[in-house]
């Protein structure tokens, strides 16, 4: 067999391996989006992956099939992996979510909090009850014009003991609630729990509906946009990044 031949085969095999490789990639992603809401975005101006939070926020108890739902012991390990794999570069988060379970919501929260690497979150449609800190967990937030956020203290379904303990719980988890997204938004603890314990404007509650606008001027979101908005604010935050790395 002549140098050129060997060469031409060797060639041949590594564009095979390439091709497999890429119809892995593609199917993995496939995958992703079928099973978790996730998707990966690979450009020359970085490596995004794309989180999507929809439905109702599932935590320590299984919801009904028809509900459409985010389970929390499928995106946290997501997290895990965006912090720590080297080709992802920053982390896109999509929420269209009435709310769910509470500390579930707050965990996956206080992840997205404590990333080093870069994130935006976008709220399209409704970024409702515990939506509301995962929305402002990211290090810069946006809200499309026509979706809405309803600030409202915090409910419990089911077997409630009429103690004085029940109260104190109750409130401890709120305060929880509301140091968070005072501490990563430009929104003071005194308007949010004005907002939330606002009368007159929910039927059959106290709180707030806030439309786009309203949050960006209330200082809980940090900017009207969409997904072309979030895109460029999240390579920007990149390049950003990488130019720090390469100074140090």
């Amino acid at each position: 067999m002549t140098d050129k031949t060997s060469e031409n085969k060797i060639t041949f095999i590594k564009m095979e391996e390439d091709k497999e490789k890429k119809m892995n990639d593609e199917n993995n992603n496939t995958d992703s989006i079928t099973e978790f809401g996730s998707a990966k975005v690979q450009n020359s101006r970085g490596n995004i992956h794309c989180l999507t939070i929809i439905g109702q926020i599932e935590g320590h108890i299984v919801l009904p099939p028809q509900n459409k739902t985010t389970k929390y012991e499928h995106v946290i390990p997501q997290l895990v992996a965006v912090e720590e794999k080297e080709d992802i570069d920053g982390l896109l988060i999509i929420l269209n979510t009435v709310g769910g379970d509470v500390e579930a919501g707050l965990a996956i929260a206080e992840m997205i909090a404590s990333m080093k690497k870069p994130t935006v979150s976008l709220v399209l449609g409704g970024g409702h009850s515990i939506g509301v800190p995962l929305a402002v967990a990211a290090q810069y937030s946006f809200i499309a014009p026509s979706a809405t956020m309803t600030i409202h203290p915090i409910r419990m379904t089911g077997l409630v003991i009429s103690v004085p303990q029940t109260f104190e719980y109750f409130d401890k988890m709120q305060e929880r609630v509301v140091q968070f997204i005072a501490k990563h938004s430009k929104i003071s603890r005194e308007r949010f729990k004005e907002l939330m314990l606002k009368t007159g404007e929910l039927a059959n509650d106290v709180g707030t509906v806030l439309f786009g606008e309203d949050a960006v001027k209330n200082g809980l979101i940090d900017e009207l946009g969409g997904v072309s908005q979030a895109i460029s604010k999240l390579y920007e935050m990149i390049e950003e990044r990488k130019r720090k790395v390469k100074v140090q």
